[in-house]
């Protein structure tokens, strides 16, 4: 089925073409590299918040290039995007990428040889003067992914970040971290900054990694995410937690309630503006402490920290057609943003 010929559902979007795969491609990949123009031109994350957003976005547009190799010419398997206001592929697509790398020799085991697999294309096309058959180009778009994906770059449902020393805020550590959030299938990318009472950070690093992984790991209130974190590390103070929520992308994939999706596919089915239409809404939860307090007895007391969660920073990217078209047709949306709308490049198919 070629691009222009994209039906979904109104809960799944199945991608059943190699047109569709790399358009699917092409377009997360650029939205991701605009986003990051973005970050760093309108000072939205700070210089290392960015450096750190950089690399979840390049596993995350890793994984989805795996995909696209992996489905390309499977005649029995399609790619699955969540259309349940997310716009990314569903986190079991990530989860089954990851399986399949792990049992990799096996499959590469069930596939014919490389040199064999040549010879039957030169066959095909100079000797019989035709096309290679699916199952063939299957079987070698196959290899490539079990021999050439790496698993350590495939965006799992928690990436941990490294602990670095900053400045860039009143703390004396930064953490990073990331997760594939399961019930809204989108991305998320969190940073805390915090003080450390111990001697030396890095003996203390494997407690505050497996913390992070345990408490830290889905969608849920700012306020009970940072009082988990603080509850379980007696030596960490966190001083500011950060929580970008990446999504939902609104594009010609997909079919959900939300209203800049809605305007974005009847412009695209009145044929107002390109099948390659597409904005990002993007928010920011932040939560700083304030102070401190006890909790416990006389005996067992912990400080804690007590936390403000303050208002959430929404914001959108977008070529500058959709924003003027989103201006138009839903202006309280647009104004009750944190900052006016950012241009993005337009996608060329």
């Amino acid at each position: 089925m070629p691009v222009n010929q994209i039906v979904t559902p109104l809960d799944s979007a199945v991608l059943d073409s190699k047109e569709q795969y790399s358009f699917y491609f092409k377009m997360v990949d650029h939205v991701l590299n605009e986003l990051l123009s973005a970050l760093r031109k309108y000072y939205i994350c700070s210089n290392q918040e960015t450096v750190f957003f950089k690399q979840y976005c390049e596993l995350l547009s890793y994984s989805i290039e795996a995909m696209r190799v992996k489905y390309m010419y499977d005649e029995e398997e399609n790619l699955r995007v969540d259309l349940t206001d997310s716009g990314f592929p569903n986190y079991l697509e990530l989860r089954y990428l990851y399986n399949d790398l792990l049992l990799r020799h096996e499959h590469i085991g069930k596939l014919p040889a490389v040199e064999e697999l040549k010879a039957e294309f030169l066959d095909s096309l100079m000797k019989d003067k035709k096309h290679v058959s699916k199952e063939k180009l299957h079987q070698a778009s196959s290899i490539i992914y079990y021999t050439t994906i790496d698993k350590n770059y495939i965006f799992k449902r928690f990436v941990q970040g490294k602990i670095i020393e900053t400045e860039e805020y009143d703390a004396s550590y930064l953490v990073s971290w990331s997760f594939y959030d399961i019930g809204s299938n989108r991305p998320f990318v969190c940073f805390m900054y915090f003080d450390y009472d111990g001697k030396r950070i890095d003996e203390y690093t494997p407690e505050i990694y497996e913390t992070l992984q345990q408490v830290a790991d889905r969608n849920m209130d700012l306020d009970a995410m940072a009082y988990g974190i603080d509850k379980k590390l007696d030596k960490v103070r966190p001083k500011k937690i950060r929580r970008i929520d990446l999504g939902p992308l609104h594009t010609v994939f997909a079919k959900d309630e939300n209203n800049i999706t809605h305007v974005l596919l009847s412009s695209i089915a009145k044929k107002d503006i390109e099948l390659s239409s597409f904005a990002l809404s993007l928010k920011i939860d932040q939560a700083v402490s304030t102070g401190v307090f006890k909790e416990g007895g006389l005996l067992s007391s912990q400080k804690l920290q007590i936390w403000k969660v303050e208002r959430a920073e929404k914001y959108l990217f977008a070529p500058h057609r959709i924003i003027q078209l989103l201006y138009a047709k839903l202006p309280k949306l647009i104004d009750s943003l944190s900052a006016e709308p950012f241009e993005a490049k337009e996608l060329r198919i």
